[in-house]
């Protein structure tokens, strides 16, 4: 049983009542450790920990339901031992209304397998230029906004959204990217764009954004987080923010850390994200803000897109790869087996931390908690095989790669959402 917002990391029973955390061991209630009709599920020799909490998905619907739908993307999410997903707003059209933003919510309760939790528009249409009605969008559900898959570019849009914001105790979620200094780029400035001849994206075109939103965030009082990390600088700069008091957040993507630049020099479509894979000091400068605590939480940006769409030259393909199914086993893989954080330290930035961004509760076993779990073999190899995926989409580079961390149950609210049809460990 490993709580890392309290401090558990022992062999523990867990109850369940009423789709609520009922209790650890001798403190659930005696009338129902007393009951005959309890179901038991024997899970030794596996880890048993809050639901994980990804704060950073593209579920593509409504629009795009030909990349992934609210099923499939929350069963892709069961899949890798999520219970609760944040959507990103940039659907065809965008959640920048409220009839939008319920009408997910209502998908999700429908047909979902793990909670959404919706992300609103800042600009109408994403176009940059008009704030949403923000504070309706929070009433109808809203957890905090972004015009992902592009920046907030125009300074005094940010500057209005953030004071907007800022008594609601809703975050802005930048995609920290000047379009000016991107151009027409598609893989990381440096030395593998020039041998290949592919247009590259100097770091500092996240850098100097997330440096302006420091700025932004400490006049308006509001809160900033910073989406996929990808550069050194920009790690810094927001250390440097923290240290003064701003009120600035970050993440990071699995593939930021266990691939670099170097992945792209095979052309392979699957390789192109946004922000692009960086150089391996970059790489480590991300596994540094992660153990440090300047990175609060670690995410996915699980971003479908159809074969017919990556089955093109580099320059033409869309930039995005999936990632809910595979998160869990990377992280384990780049943080966990070599030794940069412990289990209990990666759990946190899977659970709770990604919750407190968002301000609100949950991520923890507590009881009276609505029972949100996520049970694995953290020693149980698996290999990856995009064939067998539950997302609609299949853009991933990491097809064949074996991973530790086989998710074996996944519950919310009480209810199992997903269950691997092999044999739970025992006794290990």
């Amino acid at each position: 049983m490993v709580d890392p917002s309290r401090g558990i990391d022992r062999s523990q029973d867990l109850w369940l009542d009423q789709g609520r955390i009922a209790g650890l061991g001798e403190d659930a209630p005696a009338a129902l450790r007393s009951r005959q009709d309890v179901e038991i599920i024997d899970v030794s020799g596996a880890v048993v920990c809050p639901g994980l909490v990804d704060i950073h998905v593209h579920l593509r619907e409504p629009g795009q339901e030909e990349k992934e739908t609210v099923e499939t993307g929350t069963m892709a999410a069961a899949r890798g031992g999520f219970t609760t997903i944040a959507c990103m707003p940039n659907t065809t059209p965008p959640l920048d209304d409220r009839p939008r933003v319920e009408y997910v919510i209502r998908r999700a309760r429908e047909a979902g397998h793990a909670r959404v939790l919706p992300i609103g528009a800042v600009t109408r249409g994403q176009a940059g230029e008009a704030l949403t009605e923000m504070e309706d969008l929070v009433e109808a559900g809203a957890v905090a906004f972004s015009d992902d898959g592009k920046p907030v570019h125009n300074a005094e849009i940010m500057r209005r959204a953030l004071e907007l914001l800022r008594p609601l105790g809703v975050p802005v979620i930048q995609h920290a990217e000047d379009p000016n200094l991107k151009g027409s780029g598609v893989i990381h400035e440096g030395w593998i764009s020039t041998r290949i001849g592919l247009k590259g994206i100097p770091d500092a075109a996240e850098s100097v954004m997330v440096a302006r939103d420091a700025l932004l965030a400490e006049l308006t009082g509001g809160r900033v987080h910073i989406a996929h990390l990808s550069a050194a600088r920009s790690v810094e700069i927001i250390r440097k923010a923290k240290a003064r008091g701003i009120a600035m957040t970050g993440e990071v993507t699995p593939h930021h850390l266990v691939l670099t630049d170097e992945a792209v020099s095979g052309y392979d479509t699957n390789t192109k994200m946004n922000p692009p894979l960086r150089s391996t000091r970059d790489r480590e400068a991300l596994i540094e803000g992660v153990v440090d605590g300047t990175i609060d939480c670690l995410a996915t940006d699980h971003a479908p897109h159809t074969d017919i769409e990556k089955d093109n030259d580099f320059e033409s393909a869309p930039f995005g790869i999936t990632g809910l199914e595979t998160a869990l086993g990377l992280y384990l893989k780049s943080l966990v087996e070599p030794g940069h954080l412990t289990l209990p330290e990666l759990l946190l930035r899977m659970t709770r931390k990604p919750l407190e961004v968002l301000g609100r509760r949950g991520g923890t076993l507590e009881p009276g908690e609505p029972a949100d779990v996520t049970v694995f073999d953290p020693d149980a190899r698996w290999t990856v095989r995009v064939a067998e995926s539950a997302s609609k989409s299949r853009n991933t580079p990491f097809d064949g790669w074996e991973l530790p961390g086989r998710i074996l149950l996944t519950i919310m609210d009480g209810q199992i959402r997903f269950r691997e049809p092999v044999a739970l460990p025992s006794g290990r």
